[in-house]
């Protein structure tokens, strides 16, 4: 059970960039409600497998003209994408900072998800009917101002804050799908620490930074 609960947590991290640079124009924050559409999301998750079956078949890449497309889908938003393949995980990469528009970032990770996740052997085109595609768009982390550890156990939210941890050189983040994972704050921080290469106590450290964001998460419907 933990091993397989390790390679759950460690497919939602993968190759995930935590510089946390500083927003550009444009960016959403933490406290940003849910803003994209239902006719945008299925423009995302039909984007990102079109991309999976032009590439696989050594075809030329969707073409995405950003004058045609919505406000929310130029975004510049940090986003993830996983690939599961009946029932298991088969891929995830993605990128926690906001360096392109959303639309852009899923056409990357799309591929990236499909061939750079070591754990994996690279997709192959006879698989992509038994794979389902989910995405989690991310908003801006934002620092946590809080005074002592036990107001930020208060600040958390499970299910709903992504948490980055971070301390000299080293740092971590658990997207928000991860708290369903933990039965309380302290031991999805403690894990987080450890995924870090820390001491299960670093977030009481108060040397350590603490930083949230948050995600719309929405996948295909293959059933």
């Amino acid at each position: 059970m933990k091993k397989i609960l390790f390679t759950l947590i460690i497919g939602l991290l993968i190759q995930a960039s935590i510089y946390l640079s500083p927003a550009k124009s444009g960016s959403l924050s933490p406290e940003s409600p849910n803003n994209l559409t239902g006719e945008d999301k299925n423009y995302l998750l039909n984007l990102a497998r079109e991309t999976l079956i032009r590439y696989l078949k050594g075809e030329p890449l969707p073409r995405i003209n950003l004058n045609e497309l919505s406000p929310e889908l130029r975004q510049v938003r940090g986003c993830f994408v996983t690939l599961e393949k009946n029932g298991n995980l088969r891929g995830c990469i993605g990128y926690i900072q906001p360096i392109k528009p959303l639309c852009e970032c899923v056409r990357e990770n799309a591929i990236n998800a499909a061939t750079q996740d070591p754990r994996f052997f690279r997709v192959k085109l006879d698989e992509l009917d038994s794979i389902t595609i989910e995405i989690s768009a991310l908003t801006v982390p934002k620092k946590l101002a809080v005074k002592n550890r036990n107001m930020l156990l208060d600040a958390l939210v499970p299910g709903k804050d992504g948490v980055i941890l971070r301390q000299d050189q080293y740092s971590a983040t658990f997207l928000p799908q991860v708290w369903e994972h933990f039965p309380d704050k302290e031991s999805f921080l403690a894990a987080l620490c450890e995924k870090a290469g820390m001491s299960p106590l670093c977030w009481q450290d108060e040397r350590t930074e603490v930083f949230i964001y948050h995600a719309e998460v929405f996948k295909e419907n293959r059933h």
